[in-house]
């Protein structure tokens, strides 16, 4: 053997990982660059519908926390539930440019969760390896919070089934067969025990709206999500905070806002 062959060629550095696109510089590989991407476009990522990506999760979660620290989030891994989710990091003293912007549900919405909260918990505390509720009960569970004397009642069960399409659209709620839903692992990090037992007492101490207008308010401490902050606009001021979760939208549609954002 010559002194040449007893030394293995080094390879360039650039070459360690695969170069995907012309003028590439990245130095992650394919699966953690998709779950980067799939953290910072999505609400949560789920090992149930991304596995391969929620496997990178895991085995790269220090680079990945650096890259998004970078931008000033933090990332948040609940190995039980098997989801991730991204925080806007928020420091007394230090000026972050707020990338992610607290979104309270509406009253109905709230009401609503409540209701898959309970449920979730109750089922999974049963035994069973998942959570369902039915159409029809979550939307008679909103509307028997009507204020009394509510005399337009077929435009409050709009409300509460529009209030449904956006638990589906945000994935709290998945639809399994017609008018049949699973709820997602995300209702607890969405509900905290200590929210949930705020939220019923209030309920308990009479949270029924006084009128068909208010039926529009938050509840007090309604819970939150955060969503990407539009160019130019300001970061909401004195908006309760539940928890910067995050929403995640079909991998083919785009990534929707609530319909409304109360003040």
């Amino acid at each position: 053997m010559t002194t040449d062959e007893a030394f293995v060629d080094q390879v360039a550095m650039e070459e360690d990982t695969p170069v995907l696109f012309d003028g590439d510089t990245g130095q992650l590989p394919l699966v953690t660059r998709r779950a980067l991407a799939l953290l910072l476009r999505s609400r949560y990522v789920a090992a149930a519908d991304h596995p391969a990506e929620w496997r990178a999760i895991l085995s790269d979660q220090d680079v990945l926390e650096s890259r998004l620290h970078d931008m000033f989030l933090q990332l948040v891994v609940d190995r039980d539930d098997e989801i991730a989710y991204k925080t806007q990091v928020r420091s007394d003293g230090l000026q972050i440019p707020v990338l992610l912007k607290e979104e309270p549900y509406r009253r109905v919405e709230t009401l609503m969760m409540v209701f898959l909260r309970g449920a979730y918990r109750q089922q999974r505390n049963a035994g069973e390896r998942a959570a369902y509720v039915d159409a029809e009960d979550l939307v008679e569970y909103a509307l028997s919070f009507l204020a009394h004397g509510e005399t337009n009642l077929a435009a409050r069960r709009k409300e509460a089934e529009n209030a449904l399409t956006t638990l589906v659209r945000e994935r709290v709620l998945v639809e399994e067969s017609e008018g049949r839903f699973r709820v997602l692992p995300i209702i607890e990090v969405l509900l905290p025990v200590d929210r949930l037992q705020e939220l019923t007492r209030w309920l308990r101490e009479g949270g029924v709206a006084s009128s068909a207008e208010e039926t529009e308010d938050v509840v007090p401490d309604s819970p939150e999500l955060d969503a990407p902050e539009p160019e130019g606009a300001a970061a909401p001021v004195d908006v309760p905070t539940l928890a910067d979760a995050a929403r995640e939208p079909d991998d083919d549609s785009a990534d929707d806002d609530s319909e409304e954002t109360p003040a």
